[in-house]
């Protein structure tokens, strides 16, 4: 069995559609539906469970003898959440009890981390496991400071000799954009978000530049396209002898202009922008430029291209043209 905690949501959702498309299974998920559209993701995968967060450690305890992977997705992603108190929970302690676990029955491990714990980039996007590289890392958010947290923490059982699960991969995800993240609201991929007005030919908004070397729409990003994520957690699965913490972008920055100009002409439209002003409240800790360095990954063994803006954004529309 394979155990996907937030297996509704975005991108664990996207994992459990390929893993069931490649006959991989039985699959359980962990997650949380609540009133949102969430549940449309799951709609067409067959599930073995479909277990309530609260009860995780009684499941996984239930069927230990039967689970062989656990894909660790869940999270409270959003940048915006001011409750340190509850991100901490569930992105640092939570993650901490299912490592124990994994360990403890031998059972290997990919969880989520983040490119937001790099903050502003000052000291580069060099994905550099070591203590001492991590310590240099300061985020902007506690969502960013909580998934840093955790990787600090899981770099330091390594360290000290701690019992680890029998393989552990941590997965730094950048700027991820695809189907299946409706139910995300305001924490939408821009793509995802600006689709519908795209599809109806209507000017997209874009933020003006505040900073002197990025002129307006020239602000960059490493946007990866989640299919691609999905291939690196399956081609992992089929390595156990990969462990690590690595980057997952493409390594290589574009634009918001080029990521909306690939959206339009992917759906036959000419692009126009209405332009407004950063948010003065994000105004001090938006990034401009983010862009992964791929060679952890490249180095143990992942020879697989990933997809530009251009690219990425034709399949997206392609396959989903509904944008869902």
């Amino acid at each position: 069995m394979i155990v996907v905690t937030g297996g509704a949501g975005f991108i664990g959702s996207n994992i459990i559609h390929a893993l069931a498309a490649e006959g991989r299974g039985p699959i359980s998920v962990i997650d949380r539906l609540e009133s949102s559209e969430k549940w449309t993701n799951l709609r067409s995968v067959e599930l073995d469970e479909l277990v309530d967060p609260d009860d995780t450690f009684d499941f996984l305890e239930y069927r230990a003898d039967e689970i062989d992977y656990v894909i660790h997705m869940g999270a409270i992603s959003a940048t915006t959440e001011t409750d340190a108190d509850l991100i901490i929970e569930t992105n640092y302690r939570l993650p901490q009890r299912i490592w124990a676990w994994c360990a403890n029955n031998g059972i290997p491990l990919i969880y989520a981390s983040s490119a937001a714990t790099y903050g502003d980039g000052a000291h580069g996007f060099d994905d550099d496991a070591t203590p001492e590289a991590l310590a240099r890392l300061q985020p902007l958010n506690a969502y960013g400071w909580s998934k840093h947290l955790f990787d600090r923490w899981v770099v330091r059982q390594v360290a000290d000799g701690a019992e680890t699960p029998p393989q552990w991969v941590g997965l730094k995800f950048f700027n991820v954009y695809g189907p299946r993240e409706w139910h995300k609201g305001s924490m939408m991929s821009g793509v995802t978000r600006a689709y519908p007005g795209a599809a109806r030919g209507e000017p997209v908004t874009l933020f003006r530049s505040h900073h002197p070397d990025y002129p307006d729409g020239g602000q960059k990003r490493d946007f990866v396209y989640v299919l691609d994520c999905v291939d690196v957690v399956l081609w992992l699965m089929d390595r156990p002898d990969v462990s690590g913490l690595f980057n997952l972008g493409t390594g290589h920055a574009e634009s918001w202009l080029e990521l909306m100009e690939a959206l339009y002409a992917a759906l036959g439209h000419e692009m126009d922008v209405c332009w407004v002003d950063t948010p003065e409240e994000i105004r001090e800790k938006y990034q401009y430029f983010t862009e992964a360095d791929m060679s952890g990954l490249r180095a143990a063994g992942y020879d697989r291209p990933f997809r530009s803006v251009a690219d990425g954004v034709a399949d997206y529309v392609r396959r989903y043209p509904n944008g869902r």
